[in-house]
Formats: structure tokens, sequence, C-alpha cells
């Protein structure tokens, strides 16, 4: 059969179910990541599955997200992280080392093999023609102990590019198109394969810039073939070794193709306050900007801050702007000391920081107030930036470079001649910040800092539920939302019973309180629920606060399997009408639950979603929801979550 990319690939490391798509199927996995502010509950979670060792390729444990050391709990959590790494035969990256999917990119990449990572931006990998898929922390825990990993078989989208970009059209510009016309709920179980003539004029860290932000459309994941333009990376990178091709057949079939002409693509900005809001920024207008902000998983490889030191050469910012920068890794940073850049950088008045996530996930930096800030991030949500009235445009490092230049959102082809940056034949390559496992873990002590608390773990579903609708938001409600993140919030990460007092906190800072004295409670949303992060905080802690069910119009992927790995029950509308007729502080009833769930797989089908009856105490009124959950899911939340289920079983966790 003539097979896409994307299933070469899931066919290769199929272990279970059929590659159709909308089944659920297994996949085995090669390599794992973890960043610092998911990888603490991860290895947590690891540990309390009783395995030794990592069962994978290669795992990798990197600290890039709680840089910011304001208190003693991040950096206790670094030492457990690099203890526990040691322990279980993981790779630890160190702080300043880089953002993991920048580093793994640039260090562990492999076309062909299976990534599994606790961040939404994992698909960047895809970019080296790896399948990379973001999930929760208890996720990739299984997957290090030798356990598949679980996903509903997508669609494949073809997005064929033809042309080539024009002078100061980026990378960043075709994946704000590909939002524009996709929307941020639009690649929502869907896979997207880049192909077609113009894929052969993007470098690898251009084509990283493409699928690290598929995770705004809610894709699975996105990728790009491995071809020439991918053994040159390999090779400068110092592991040509490591390449293999991975083209689709000529006569490759899809579920879906759209058609990008990248000659006709200019320059794009995501306006306040989500990544599909898009405009050419010559319709944007000319507003004025008090911060730019250039780096993140997105935007800051070598030949993106190359551009930036091009451009700022001999200039000077604007008296109104503030510029930070933040290179990717150390590989980026040292090669702009070594050259020269870093001191054009300098020089016009850049406020450099470390090799890590920072002001993209509000780890310092937030914007004055009511501030207009233009970033080379992927996610623009509000109060995301540190400050909550902050309005964040999402642009190309030289759009970004121009703005911190004239003081005003700039379309860069303003800046007159415009020359390529080319990637280096060679990259620096000095691996001295990551940290190998010791091949004899026996003398390895873990260390644990008193902010690292007891994993919480839930309880088997009853027979019945009598709930409280403790909140009722609209859609598109994101996990920043759920569970902010910030320098204030995410040294709390090990710590649940903490960082629960800050759910839902920037909705209604009451929720908490009431959730605990409620008991049962139920969260009722629109549709996309749980967009963005991957962070299973956003059901871990809800959880912990006594929430048993979430019923929403829709949900995003990452966080509907949160949900399920935590013992929460995600329901769905099965008529959306019905969300109007319910109001926070209702109580609904869910009856025979546990038998209507325990019910033999095709008789509790409805349509193939799994359908239950919901009263509310109020109105009186029953109305039908769906659980759409597979036999396996049904288990997972029976017996209170992936880790019981896991830990009462053996065999599928054993290899």
């Amino acid at each position: 059969m003539a097979e896409n990319i994307a299933r070469k690939i899931l066919k290769e490391h199929l272990v279970a179910g059929e590659l159709v798509a909308g089944q659920e199927i297994a996949i085995f996995i090669d390599q794992t990541l973890t960043q610092d502010a998911t990888g603490t509950m991860a290895y947590l979670q690891f540990e309390a599955m009783d395995v030794p060792r990592v069962k994978t390729e290669l795992s990798v444990s990197y600290a890039d997200h709680n840089t910011l050391q304001t208190g003693f709990e991040n950096a206790d959590d670094h030492l457990f992280l690099q203890t526990v790494a040691a322990k279980h035969g993981i790779y630890f990256s160190r702080p300043g080392n880089g953002i993991c999917h920048q580093v793994h990119l640039e260090r562990f990449a492999v076309p062909g093999k299976t990534l599994l990572g606790s961040d939404s931006h994992t698909p960047t990998g895809g970019g080296i023609g790896m399948l990379a898929i973001g999930a929760g922390g208890l996720d990739v825990a299984v997957a290090m102990g030798g356990g598949p990993f679980y996903l509903t078989m997508p669609k494949i989208v073809k997005v064929q590019l033809v042309n080539e970009l024009s002078p100061w059209v980026s990378a960043k510009d075709i994946i704000l198109e590909v939002l524009r016309r996709f929307s941020v709920k639009g690649g929502v179980g869907k896979i997207m394969e880049y192909s077609g003539p113009g894929v052969a004029g993007l470098s690898v860290p251009e084509r990283a810039t493409i699928t690290n932000m598929g995770a705004e459309l809610g894709a699975t994941t996105s990728l790009f073939p491995s071809d020439a333009v991918t053994k040159n990376f390999l090779v400068a990178q110092g592991r040509g070794e490591q390449w293999v091709e991975l083209l689709p057949s000529a006569d490759a079939v899809y579920d879906e193709e759209a058609v990008i002409d990248l000659a006709a693509l200019e320059p794009l900005t995501a306006c306040p306050h989500s990544p599909d809001a898009v405009k050419t920024i010559r319709e944007a207008g000319p507003i004025a900007v008090d911060q730019v902000a250039i780096g993140s998983c997105t935007n800051s490889s070598y030949a993106d801050l190359m551009q930036v030191a091009a451009i700022l050469r001999g200039k000077k910012v604007h008296e109104r702007v503030s510029l930070v920068i933040a290179p990717g890794s150390r590989q980026v940073l040292e090669m702009l000391a070594r050259n020269g850049a870093l001191a054009d950088l300098i020089a016009a008045g850049a406020r450099l920081l470390e090799s890590a996530c920072g002001p993209c996930i509000g780890m310092g930096q937030a914007p004055p107030s009511g501030a207009v800030s233009v970033r080379t991030f992927n996610r623009n949500f509000p109060g995301r930036s540190g400050t909550a009235d902050a309005r964040v445009y999402l642009t190309g490092p030289a759009a970004a470079a121009a703005a911190a230049l004239t003081g005003r959102l700039t379309d860069p082809r303003e800046l007159g001649a415009y020359k390529k940056i080319e990637q280096p034949t060679k990259f620096l390559i000095d691996d001295r910040m990551i940290i190998a496992p010791p091949e004899n873990p026996g003398k390895v002590k873990i260390r644990r800092g008193p902010n690292i608390k007891t994993l919480p773990v839930n309880e088997a579903l009853p027979e019945e539920l009598s709930l409280k609708v403790l909140l009722k938001v609209e859609d598109n409600i994101t996990t920043d939302h759920i569970m902010p993140a910030g320098a204030k919030i995410l040294p709390l990460r090990s710590n649940i019973p903490a960082i629960s007092e800050h759910v839902f906190s920037a909705i209604d800072p009451g929720f908490a309180a009431r959730a605990r004295e409620a008991g049962p409670g139920l969260v009722v949303g629109g549709h996309n629920y749980g967009q963005g992060s991957s962070r299973e905080h956003a059901a871990l802690a809800p959880m912990y606060l006594g929430v048993k069910a979430v019923l929403a119009k829709s949900f995003a992927r990452i966080h509907r399997a949160n949900l399920i790995n935590f013992g929460i029950l995600p329901l769905t509308f099965a008529n959306e009408e019905d969300y109007d007729g319910i109001e926070q502080g209702d109580t609904l009833l869910l009856k025979s639950l546990r038998s209507q769930l325990q019910a033999a797989a095709g008789d509790d089908q409805q349509d193939g979603y799994g359908r239950l009856q919901m009263t509310s105490s109020r109105t009186g009124r029953s109305f039908p929801v769906d659980h759409g959950l597979t036999p396996r899911q049904k288990t997972i939340v029976l017996e209170g979550g992936l880790l019981n289920y896991t830990k009462n079983r053996t065999g599928p966790y054993s290899q």
C-alpha cells in the first residue's frame, strides 16, 4: 500500500489496534523527554511503578522551565531530577543548557523514531522527520517503564508547500497561515504532514518552527520528510550516521489536503489573544510597542538569532522598547559569542536572558501594565505573559527585530535589502552540560526537597455520583486558565496540595475553596476545553480538589487524556443546547455509573460515543451525555486512573 510518512512510522511502531482513523491504537515509544515543570511529577509517578531502569532507547530530563530561582523550590527540584535521572538510566540536561525541544533537535532527535514528551511542543521533533507527540507526565512515565502509548488514530492531512518564500517572509509566517486557515481546534485528531517542492527550501530549524506551533492547531503532531536537508543538518551536528531517508510514497493517500503557495505569503502576526487571530502585519497596523521578546522553542535557533543580530548591527533599540533575547541552547549562545553576533545584540541594547523558556511561560520579563509585547513565541493567551492586561502579538524574528528598532509593529520588508542566513556546515558541539547516567546507579542517593510532596492518587469510581457544578466556562479554555504558570505558581509543581490553591484562580479566585467544601464536583465547559499546554496538573490538581467529571462541548486531545489518566470522567454534551440549561451551583446526578461503564463494549455504545443519562436536581430534567471511552479507558476511569490501572497489572507494562 502507498503510505504517507506518518503511517510508515506508526506501522513500524504499532503494538495494538489498526491504523484506521478514529480507532484506538497503541505504539511503542523509542525516546522520551521531560522538562522540570512536568518532570518532577512524571518521575514520582515512574518511581511508583517500581521499575528500576527506563526501558526506552533514550530518555532525557531537561531543566529549562523553572530556572528562575526566587526560593529553594526550583533548585531542590533540579537536584531531585538530576539524581533520579542518574538512578534510573536517564540523561540530564542541566539548567542553562537550553530549551528541551531545541536541544533535543540538535543532539538527540532521529528521523523515523517515536518521541513522547511531557510538553505540548514535543512535535518540534517532527522537523527532523520524527513522530514526536506531547502527552501528560503519567503517559510518559508509563512509556519509560516500557509500556505502549495509546492514542486515537488520527487523520493524516497533507499540507502541500509550493514555490519559495519571498525575502523577509519566514517559516513562522507559514505556520501562522496554517493557523489562520485551520484555527486552534482545526487540527484536533489530525497529523499535519508537510510535503511538496517548497519543503526543500526550508532548513531543519525552520521546519521545526512549523511543527512546534502545530501544537496550537490542537494537532496530534506534525512532521516533515527526512531528506537531503535533514542529512546536512545531522552531519553538521556530528550525527550523520543517524540519518535515514524517509519520504512518502509517490502515490501516498491522505485523509485531507491543503495547498500553501509560499510565494504568496507576506509577514504575519497573531493578534491578541489567540494564536489563530492572524492578520498580515500591514493589516494589523503600526501599533506602538513597549516590549519585544525573542526566543522560545519556536524561534531561538542559530539562524533565527543571527538574522536578528544582522538587523540590529550598528543600530539601537527604540527608547520606548525593552528588548529581551533568550538563545534556545548553549550551543546557539556560544556560537553567537564566538562569531561576534552576541556583541552586536548587546551593543544594540538587547537584554540577554539565559538559554531557557523564561518569559514564554511567564517566568520573568512580564511587560508593563496595558503594554503591547511583540514576541516570537507560540502562545499569546491572556495573562500568560505575567501581565493580565498586556496585549501580545506573535511574529517571526525579523518582524520582532524590526519592532524593537522602530517602536511599532513593523513589516520587516520596510528594513530594505534582505540577506539570507545560511545554516552552518558544522555546529559547535559540547555535550558536557548533558550528564549521562552511570552504568552502576547503586550508590546514587535521590535528593528530595521539602516542597516535593507525596503523589495524590484517586479512588475507584463509585456506582453513583452527585456532582456540584463548581464552575461554568466558555469555549477555548486553556490549561493556563485551569492551572496557571508563571514565577509564583510553577515552583509548586511538585506540591499538589499547594498548587491546587491556584486552580482556575485567573477566572475565579474562590474556586479552590468552593471545590473543597462542595465534595464531588464538576466543571462545565464549551468547545476545545483544555487547549494549550500538556500540563497534567490541570487535571491532577482539580482531582485533588474533588473534581470527578468535566462536561464540555469538546476537549483538546492531551487534556482529555490527562483527565482519564487521573480518573476524571470527560463527558461531552450529546446535544449542545443542553449547555444553556446548566447553572453554576446546580447538582447533576449520574446513577448506575459503574454498572453502565462496566457493560460490554457494544452494549453501552450509541453511535460509538458511549451514552449516559445525567439529571439536574434543580430542574428534574434528564439529558444525554457521551463519554467516548474505549474499553481500556473505561477500566482506567473505573479504577481511579492510569497509575492504579498500571499498578494493578504487570503484563502490558513489563517488557
